[in-house]
């Protein structure tokens, strides 16, 4: 049996991330998505086992194959918490620990994954929370709680884990913290993500940011 599985849901690349819509075209932020999935899978290739991709969208499925990814096809009528407990239903017997993450935390490379993967050896439960109160990674035995994510997932999740006695530990990392939705969110990646696939092709399409003392704290921009 596997130690580690990495579990990643991918929604549909068409027309995701509308936040960004009035900065990004719909083929720009397809293109994002996958720079994004590819930092996400590059990062964790290295210290898990296998990767697999769930999604419902045969061009993220076809785009996680030609990375050389797992794949799962989700089921008909889903959602995202649906999805995962399918895919943690395909790994139980597997695989000792799954990890969850989303696909667009492209700063995730910069985190101390090894220490996570080390530790959750002898852990039964870690959480990486995300800004606005959403959850970045689990660490868990497969099915170890039912996952909440969408809203306040992070507390939802320490709730579960603690009612199953699983002792839950936090991890608080600054970059993987980062999941990208607006554009003040590539700004970070501008500054932060030195030798990512994002930043390369943020830089393709000429975005600047800069530091900024108004209602934001950076001011993003592009190159006419």
């Amino acid at each position: 049996m596997d130690d580690i599985y990495a579990i990643i849901p991918v929604s549909k690349f068409k027309n995701a991330k509308t936040r960004l819509s009035p900065f990004l075209s719909e083929d720009e932020r397809e293109q994002l998505l996958k720079a994004m999935l590819r930092d996400v899978s590059d990062a964790l290739k290295k210290y898990v086992d296998k990767i697999f991709i769930i999604s419902a969208d045969k061009d993220v499925l076809d785009y996680a194959e030609s990375l050389k990814l797992n794949t799962i096809i989700e089921n008909d009528n889903s959602n995202l918490n649906r999805a995962l407990k399918q895919a943690m239903k395909y790994c139980i017997k597997k695989t000792r620990k799954i990890l969850i993450v989303p696909s667009d935390i492209p700063l995730i490379g910069k985190t101390n994954i090894k220490m996570l993967i080390d530790a959750s050896k002898s852990l039964d439960f870690i959480i990486v929370p995300s800004k606005g109160g959403g959850t970045n990674m689990i660490i868990m035995k497969p099915m170890a709680i039912h996952t909440r994510f969408e809203g306040f997932s992070y507390k939802e999740h320490l709730k579960a884990a603690e009612r199953k006695k699983l002792n839950p530990q936090v991890h608080d990392s600054l970059f993987m913290a980062l999941d990208v939705n607006t554009a003040e969110d590539l700004g970070e990646i501008m500054i932060h993500g030195d030798k990512t696939h994002t930043r390369k092709y943020l830089k393709e399409l000429k975005v600047n940011v800069e530091s900024y003392h108004g209602s934001e704290r950076l001011r993003v921009t592009r190159d006419d």
